[in-house]
């Protein structure tokens, strides 16, 4: 249950900001869990918002790169030029 319902949250909140603890509040209501876990990761979310952030621009520009090279459109001279 705790991962259906983790999976089903998720799908829109890595653009939002904070969005981790609402995601979290929700996963720990929907289980019977006190809400007093969601206080432990308040001091850190900042720093996981940030990591998760990263993560999902990142994939978002790989997965960019490997479509536009899968259909042809990646310019290799533009993609291989060395910054000056």
């Amino acid at each position: 249950m705790i991962l259906l319902t983790a999976i089903l949250a998720s799908i829109g909140t890595a653009s939002v900001p904070g969005g981790g603890l609402i995601v979290l509040s929700l996963v720990l209501s929907s289980v019977g869990l006190p809400l007093e876990g969601v206080a432990l990761v308040a001091g850190i979310d900042r720093i996981l918002d940030m990591a998760r952030t990263t993560i999902n621009v990142t994939g978002d520009a790989a997965v960019s790169v490997l479509i536009a090279h899968s259909e042809g459109e990646l310019d290799k001279d533009v993609y291989y030029k060395k910054a000056v």
